[in-house]
Parts: C-alpha cells; structure tokens; sequence
C-alpha cells in the first residue's frame, strides 16, 4: 500500500493554514482525479473518490478495484469545503459515500457537474445536502470566486444526450487572474484544443492511466499524450492524475515525466497529499 506524504489531522492543518492571499493558489492531490483547490481562503474540490465502495462493490467480480493508495482524508474531516465537481458519474467521480459526507459536516455543499447528469446524481446522491449546478460544454458558471466554464470530454467518445448535452465534461476554472484545466477522464479529441484557447492556463491536471480495452474500462490519456496536451495549451505546470489508486487500472508516471522533459513542460509528480503552490509567476 503506497503512503501518503501527508494524511488526516496533518493534512488538514496544512490545507486550513496555508496562506498566501490573492497573488497564489493551492493544490492538494488527494488521489485519483481529486484534488483541492485554495485560493484567498476559497476551496474548490475536484472530482473526489475518497472511501473505499469500490473496492467493496468489486470484491467479488472479474474486475476487483484494489486499492493500491492509503487514504489521504476521509471525508468527515473537509467541513471547510463548499464546492465540488464531478465530472462524470462513474463513481470514482460521483461516489455518494464521499460526496454525501462532506454535505452533512459542512452543511450543504454545491456540486458543479454536467446538466445531462443531474437526474442521476440526485438519485444516486438521494439525501445529501446537495445544491446541483449544471453546466455543459464551453457554458459558464459563476460560484464566486470561482468562475467554472465546461470543457467536452471524450471517454471514450464525446457523449451526448437527446439534448445535445456533454455526459463528460472537465471543468477550466478561473479565478483572481490564474485559470485551472481539471480535465476529468478524457481521451485527445478534435474539439479540445479549441475549447481551451484563451488566457493562459496557470495548471492542467491530466488522466495518464492510458486507454487499454483490456480493463473492460473506459480510458484516458496516457502519459505521452498528457504531456503533449499539456504543452499544445500553454500550460504553466502539469500535474498527473488517475493512476495508483486500483492495481487493474493504473500506470507509471515515468512515460509521462520522460515525454514533459523532453517537450520542455513544466510538470510536478506528486505524492498523495502533497501540496504544490503557484505564484503568479513561477511554481514553488
């Protein structure tokens, strides 16, 4: 079982004191595609898978999740957290065990999601505190201070219903002048780029767990490929995602750092529950 660099009282502590005003944000990864957002005392939390119904969900099937990661936090613990996302339903992405959690101890929270997915998730998440904030693909919603547009994601189509409304979004983030591109599961497709032209992104967070029929999964990018999007956007810094949580699905980072060293794009490979911090102007 791979440890966390930090986890429970230790990691909340950090999450509640790190400081640093308007002029830098914070990010921690808290495993899969999740991961906490700081900025000026505001927290936006990505897509987190943070128990273990998976795992149990799996036990006896042709396809265990086993979970390969140490917890980082359970959700009892993010009182403090108000707005989530989810990407897409898979419950690594929309897990009640997690989600209803967090809206019980913090009071309610808002969940920015696809406005296809809505119906769903409210069935799924039947009893949580939850207001639903539907967005699709290049709309925008604003949760001050966060401003949140919908970017399509294919995985691994770009999946619409009857309405023409994405099934999988990420989310571009802006806030304070830094922008953030949290892609959900995503594979490389026509629209992606055009979608995320505009002011620089500041930090792309990016699936390498790779596509192999295989899994019997959907898949996502694989490490060359998120380093390459990552530079084709203009991202400051890159950060892997999607990879050590269950040993059927997962992948090395080592293709992923190989392909950014030699594009020259800026990347962190962090530990579970490590915090990285970016300036307005550099990553520390």
């Amino acid at each position: 079982m791979i440890k966390p660099l930090q986890k429970d009282d230790l990691l909340i502590d950090d999450m509640v004191g790190a400081e640093g005003g308007e002029d830098c944000f914070h990010v921690w990864w808290l495993g899969q595609s999740g991961f906490l957002l700081k900025w000026d005392g505001h927290f936006l939390l990505f897509d987190p898978y943070l128990s273990d119904s998976l795992s149990l969900k799996y036990e006896s099937t042709d396809k265990p999740h086993v979970r390969m990661s140490e917890m980082v936090v359970v959700p009892s613990q993010l009182s403090f957290v108000k707005s989530v996302t989810s990407s897409h339903n898979h419950t690594d992405h929309l897990d009640r065990d997690t989600l209803c959690a967090i809206s019980e101890v913090s009071g309610g929270i808002s969940l920015v999601l696809p406005e296809a997915n809505i119906e769903f998730a409210k069935e799924r998440l039947t009893g949580g505190m939850i207001d639903y904030v539907g967005i699709n693909e290049t709309t925008v919603t604003s949760m001050k201070p966060w401003s949140i547009e919908g970017i399509a994601a294919a995985h691994n189509e770009v999946e619409r219903d009857a309405q023409g409304r994405c099934l999988f979004l990420g989310f571009c983030v802006s806030f304070g002048g830094f922008r953030v591109y949290h892609s959900g599961d995503t594979l490389w497709h026509d629209e992606l780029v055009d979608q995320l032209r505009g002011s620089p992104l500041d930090l792309a967070l990016l699936p390498i767990n790779g596509n192999k029929p295989e899994r019997k999964v959907a898949g996502n990018l694989n490490g060359r490929e998120a380093a390459e999007l990552a530079h084709t956007i203009g991202a400051g810094v890159v950060i892997p995602c999607h990879y050590d949580m269950f040993t059927f699905n997962t992948e090395k980072p080592d293709e992923f750092v190989a392909s950014c060293e030699r594009l020259g794009q800026a990347y962190k490979v962090m530990e579970g529950g490590e915090r990285i911090t970016i300036q307005r102007s550099k990553a520390m």
